[in-house]
């Protein structure tokens, strides 16, 4: 299945097939466990298919979003300086 064919897929028909494709990767390890599996790539390309559905149903998830602002470095470093200020005046206090 390719990543077009995935896309053109509503979330909620793409959501039941990331089951079924889960579903039929169990199989296929039982069967490879049992060894009555006749083709072996088909684990890898099940694998795929499931990453591919996963990574498209992200993308819509995230374009559903409203858009947060990133943190830059500057604004993280001086949060993390005053969570460990706060924690030594804790401690200090103790």
């Amino acid at each position: 299945m390719t990543a077009k064919e995935i896309r053109e897929k509503e979330t909620e028909h793409l959501k039941h097939e990331l089951l079924e494709q889960r579903k039929h990767l169990f199989d296929l390890r039982s069967q490879a466990v049992t060894e009555k599996l006749e083709d072996p790539s088909q684990i890898r390309k099940t694998k795929k298919d499931i990453a591919r559905m996963q990574t498209i149903l992200k993308q819509r998830e995230t374009e559903q979003q409203p858009h947060a602002k990133k943190k830059s470095k500057q604004t993280r470093k001086s949060q993390t300086a005053a969570a460990a200020a706060a924690k030594t005046a804790a401690a200090a206090t103790k």
